[in-house]
Formats: C-alpha cells, sequence, structure tokens
C-alpha cells in the first residue's frame, strides 16, 4: 500500500479513535461511561499503524487497554461504544470492564489487567494454528512497564526456542501509570533485550503512522523467511493520564509541551496534506467522523442495560455426550496409568500434544511419559523451558486454535509459578468470552517420599476458589485414567491431581468403555453403618487399610471431582449414618475438608448425630525428614483413634 493509499484509511481510524476517545471521557462525567476508563490519546498512530498490516480474523491478536485504535480497525464504532456503556449489546455482555475485551471469534484475544499474561496465549494461537497448515502470524502488544514483568520474559524466550512468528511490540509512552522509565529499566533502549533471545530487536518513532506500519510490515516479511518472533519498540506519547480520573500531575509541564507538538494526529494530517488532499476535503472528512461518533453515541445510550435475569452465569461450558474407543489393561499402577492414558488421548486425537519439563527423551520427572515422545515424536511431546506461567499461556492460546493441550507440571507446588494465567486467565475465558477453553494439566502431588516443602503439596484447596476450574483426583488405576480421559474431552481447563504415593499403589484393572459421562462421579469403595468418611489423595489407601484392620462399619468415599463439588451421594449417606469424618492429607485449612462439612451440614444438620471431624496434616509446611514427615501425613493410628472417639460418642 502506498502513501496515497494509507494515510486517508490510517488518519480515520486515527482520527475516530481520537474523537471517541473525548467522547468516552464526557461520557465519563456524565455518569455513562464507568470504571477504568484508560485513554490512548497520543498513542495513535502506534495501535492503527500496527494493526494495519495483520489479516484480521486471521493472524493472532493480542492488544492491550491503551490500544483503541487497533480496536477500531478490528471491529466496529458502535460495537466498541456499547462496551464502554456496558449496555445490553455489549460484545462481554457487560460482564467485562470497558477496555478488557477482545473477539476470540476473530482471534483478537480477550484482555486481563495483568498486562505480562497476555503474551503467551497469543504464542500458543500462533503455534498451533500454523501447526495446522495455516499460514499466519502473531501480534502481542505490551508497555513500557509490562516488560518488566516475567511473563515478558518467559513469553519471547518460548517463542524464540519454538521458531513462533509473533510481533512483540513495546509501546514505550515513558511512563508505566506514574512511574517514570528510568526507575523500569536500565537498558538504552527495551529493543536491545532481543539479543539476548537471539533475535532482532528495533526502537522506532512511534508518533509516525508510517513509519509504524512499514516498520510492521517489514518484521511480517522477515519472520515469514526465518519463522523467528521479533521485538519492535514504539516509542511513542502518552498525552493524558492514565486514565480518564488521572491529571498526571507527576508528567513535566514543559516535556508534555514537547510531546504536543509531536502529537501523532496532527503529524497523520499533515501527511495526508503531502499525499495532495485539500484541506477543505479534510475538514470535510473529520466533520464526517463527528458526526458518526454522535449518531452511534445517540444509539448507544438509548440501548438498555444489561438485566442479570436474562445472563447465563454459568462459568462452564457444557460437557458434549460421545461415545470414545474403550480401554483395557490388567495388572496396572496409576503410574502406567497415566502412561496409557496419555497414549490413548494422543493416538485417538492428532490435535492433541502433551508439553512440560523433562517429558521428552526423560520421559518425566516420574517416568509418567515415558516413551511417548519416541513413538509421537517432539512436536507433540514438548520439552518446555523453565517458564510455568508462560507454558500454561501457550496452551491456553493453543486450544483457541484448534489445538487440545495437556500440560505436566513437574509437582503441583510449580504450579502456583501460573496462578494468575491459569486461575484468572484461563478459568475466566469461557466466562468472559463464550469460548470453551479445553485444556488439561496434571499436577503430580503428595507428600510420601521425602521430597519436602516444595514438592510435596496437594494445593487442592488453593485451586478451588478459582472460578471455571474443575478438578479431579483420581485414586486407583481405574480412576486415573478415566480422569485424564474425562479432563481431557471436557472443554473447560481441568486439574487432574496425580498423588506421587500412589504412583507406585496397587495393582488393579482398567476397564473403561469409552462412556464420558460416567466419569463424573464420586467413587464410593465400601458400604457401612456407623459412619461416613470422605478422604482423598493416598489417605483413601490409609483410611481402606484401617477399616480392613479393624472391621470398622463404615462407608469410605472418594469425591472424585473436587470442583464443582457433586456429592450428592455423599450427603445422602451421611443421613443415613449420622456421622462425618474427613480424612486428608492437606493441612486442616488449606484442603476442602472444611468445605465438606459446611455443605453437608447445610443439607443434614438434623440428622448429625455428633459433629464432623477432620484429620488432617498440621498447618505447616511439608518437612523434609522422613520421621517428621510420618508425623505430619495422618497416620493409620490418628484415623484409629478418630474413629473410635466418633463411634463410641454419645451426642444428645
Amino acid at each position: 500500500m502506498g502513501k496515497e493509499q494509507f494515510y486517508p484509511v490510517a488518519y480515520y481510524y486515527m482520527y475516530l479513535s481520537r474523537q471517541m476517545e473525548e467522547k468516552f471521557k464526557e461520557l465519563f462525567r456524565k455518569g455513562y461511561v464507568k470504571g477504568t476508563v484508560i485513554i490512548s490519546i497520543g498513542n495513535e498512530a502506534t495501535t492503527v499503524g500496527m494493526s494495519l498490516p495483520f489479516r484480521h480474523g486471521r493472524d493472532i491478536i493480542s492488544l492491550l487497554h491503551r490500544d483503541f485504535g487497533a480496536h477500531l480497525v478490528a471491529s466496529s464504532p458502535l460495537s466498541l461504544m456499547n462496551q464502554y456503556i456496558a449496555n445490553e449489546k455489549s460484545p462481554t455482555h457487560g460482564r467485562e470492564g470497558n477496555v478488557h475485551h477482545g473477539d476470540t471469534d476473530r482471534r483478537r484475544f480477550p484482555m486481563i489487567s495483568h498486562l505480562g499474561n497476555m503474551l503467551a496465549p497469543a504464542v500458543g494461537g500462533v503455534w498451533a494454528a500454523r501447526r495446522n497448515g495455516e499460514d499466519v502470524f502473531g501480534l502481542a502488544t505490551i508497555g513500557d512497564g509490562g516488560s518488566s514483568t516475567g511473563d515478558f520474559h518467559e513469553s519471547i524466550n518460548f517463542a524464540s526456542v519454538q521458531k513462533i512468528p509473533v510481533l512483540f511490540l513495546i509501546e514505550n509512552n515513558h511512563y508505566a501509570f506514574s512511574t517514570p522509565t528510568h526507575l523500569q529499566y536500565n537498558c538504552k533502549t527495551l529493543s536491545d533485550r532481543a539479543k539476548g533471545y537471539g533475535i532482532e530487536g528495533i526502537t522506532i518513532d512511534g508518533t509516525d503512522v508510517w513509519e509504524v506500519y512499514s516498520s510492521v510490515y517489514d518484521s511480517i516479511q522477515k519472520m515469514s523467511d526465518d519463522s523467528l518472533p521479533r521485538i519492535l519498540e514504539c516509542k511513542t506519547l502518552r498525552l493524558e493520564g492514565h486514565a480518564v480520573y488521572d491529571n498526571a500531575e507527576y508528567v513535566d509541564r514543559n516535556k508534555l509541551e514537547i510531546w504536543l507538538k509531536d502529537d501523532p494526529v496532527s503529524k497523520a494530517r499533515n501527511g495526508l496534506i503531502d499525499c495532495g488532499f485539500s484541506e477543505d476535503s479534510i475538514l470535510s472528512f473529520e466533520e464526517d467522523i463527528r458526526n458518526q461518533v454522535e449518531k452511534i453515541t445517540q444509539e448507544s445510550v438509548k440501548i438498555s442495560s444489561p438485566d442479570p435475569r436474562k445472563q447465563t452465569w454459568s462459568v462452564y461450558s457444557d460437557i458434549k455426550s460421545d461415545k470414545k474407543p474403550p480401554f483395557k489393561a490388567s495388572n496396572v499402577r496409576n503410574l502406567h496409568a497415566v502412561n496409557s492414558a496419555l497414549d490413548y488421548l494422543l493416538k485417538y486425537n492428532e490435535k492433541a500434544f502433551l508439553c512440560g519439563q523433562d517429558i521428552g527423551v526423560y520421559g518425566s520427572a516420574f517416568k509418567t511419559c515415558k516413551g511417548l515422545v519416541e513413538k509421537y515424536g517432539p512436536q507433540r511431546v514438548i520439552d518446555t523451558p523453565i517458564c510455568e506461567s508462560a507454558t500454561t499461556g501457550f496452551c491456553l492460546g493453543a486450544s483457541q486454535t484448534g489445538a487440545f493441550p495437556i500440560m505436566e507440571f513437574q509437582f503441583a507446588d510449580f504450579a502456583t509459578e501460573a496462578v494468575t494465567q491459569l486461575g484468572l486467565n484461563a478459568a475466566t475465558w469461557f466466562f468472559r468470552s463464550d469460548t470453551a477453553a479445553p485444556l488439561l494439566f496434571r499436577l503430580p502431588c503428595g507428600g510420601g517420599i521425602t521430597l519436602g516443602a516444595f514438592h510435596s503439596g496437594e494445593f487442592e484447596g488453593l485451586w478451588s476458589r478459582f472460578p471455571g476450574l474443575k478438578l479431579l483426583y483420581p485414586v486407583t488405576p481405574q480412576e486415573t485414567f478415566e480422569a485424564l480421559i474425562g479432563g481431557f474431552y471436557d472443554p473447560n481447563p481441568c486439574i487432574v491431581f496425580e498423588h506421587k504415593l500412589l504412583y507406585w499403589g496397587k495393582q488393579e484393572d482398567i476397564d473403561y468403555n469409552g462412556d464420558i459421562d460416567s466419569i463424573f462421579r464420586p467413587r464410593k469403595y465400601i458400604d457401612g453403618n456407623d459412619l461416613t468418611i470422605i478422604a482423598t489423595g493416598a489417605m483413601v489407601e490409609t483410611v481402606l487399610s484401617v477399616i480392613d484392620k479393624h472391621n470398622y462399619s463404615a462407608q469410605v468415599w472418594n469425591p472424585f471431582i473436587l470442583s464443582p463439588l457433586k456429592i450428592d451421594p455423599i450427603i445422602e449417606d451421611v443421613k443415613k449414618t449420622g456421622k462425618l469424618l474427613i480424612v486428608q492429607e492437606s493441612g486442616e485449612t488449606a484442603g476442602l475438608g472444611d468445605r465438606f462439612i459446611s455443605l453437608i451440614c447445610r443439607e443434614c444438620f438434623h440428622e448429625l448425630k455428633c459433629a464432623p471431624q477432620i484429620v488432617a496434616a498440621p498447618d505447616t509446611p511439608i518437612p523434609f525428614a522422613k520421621e517428621l514427615e510420618c508425623f505430619y501425613i495422618p497416620s493409620q493410628d490418628r484415623i484409629c483413634q478418630k474413629i473410635e472417639l466418633m463411634i463410641g460418642e454419645k451426642c444428645e
């Protein structure tokens, strides 16, 4: 596109962006627009110039709160006005803030405020689309402040290692909210960081829309040749505060006066004049845009507010009933059940891939992935850098462009590195975007093998607090195989806890009939009359050993599904016995025992014969020494004592 064709298009979006944001400020003062109204005045050349070379609806785009001009290129002005006013026709149904939005159907990923976490999903989206044969590229934007985050470095390193063509565009407007850049980084330019990743990086004038457009276009051409990502730093401007409520007193007035001379909208207007457009034609052009803004404003403010009664409040996408190939195996332990399930999933779904640390030739820390890379290749069994957060975001993005990710965290403890990506981004994806995010995460967890505080946690209590995640905690080989199959085919982010001690537990047969629906249910092991026991993880086997040794008459349940809890049959059994005991390896406040008691007491308070009890670990980190760990983990003696107390207890 030559300058004569380019400038009318670019100036239209830039002037429209400026006029709409001026209107947002007016509507904020009048009370029509609320929330964090972040303004991109001064950034129009960068946002419009960077977006025009990409093919919206085909390439993967990740935009931030100060990218309004780019959203205009990819969307309609009325739709964006509805988003800011948060009426019932807003793209997010009023569920998201005015700057938090996207369009997953057109591969524009929705924004979260944890800005660094926006990058990795774009990397995964591009990777999966290209894996499916699509010739696509990615645009992932970040500010100068956001470039200080760990996910910024993790994502670019991941993209470089895997050779994924994403343009990481840094919008350097000299301030991260109120913090100047000299307090953010100490390198000469942010593009200098590209050298550390073995890729190209350049810095350009982000107030010149033609220079931005040309540089982005050239970057795409280079990425087409070598598939490597790029860093493009645009030195741009923020001519107003961080948001409408910020007067930017921290900006030196003399500096601001200098910046105003580089107003990108004025520079683009001069570009039109240089291309031969008359002053009268430009004035008419601008008047048409102002009239357009007034028209859509009047239309948008007349639209009703969202009606809570008409909203879909579910955080989960529906599971499709389906029949899968059956599977049988004899005399296997959980370790082999995991391996068999992964092999099954990779075999029957060519779009499935497995990723994590040391899962390739090494076969993973506990050898659950042994032999899979030899069978399916390194493009489907991917050894990743040590970057749990970026890997999680990568999987999320890949799930949006046709892939079905299975990610192994080497230890459940390490999943805490990805709390934002997993708990706030992936878990809320469906609620925010009306788009499913089919993701399976494997968490080897639990103690008993003397690995200490940072390799022995379960963390089921933590992950249960995030709406939108599904948690499965199997015990037997049959349950383990089914949990991985069910979690994979569930269209929501699913976490499967795999207790490490159970990897080498009892040998049992697996007989899976291929029915997905039958997987999601609590598991009952034995029946009895005196007591109902709920146990999770390795505690199930400990409880069963106690019952067998002392011949107690007790029911033993594994809830299996820890979130969303489905314990109706357990509640019915508690009504029969009148007594409830929870046995968990996690500390009393860290596990879900209190949650079980709360729900069951609400439903059968009058049927309870005594107060429910918990046998749990102390609320301390897991100790290392074998003697201390044995004391920490609930023992048969402690469980036996509590059962004796409850069975013999007489309550009025």
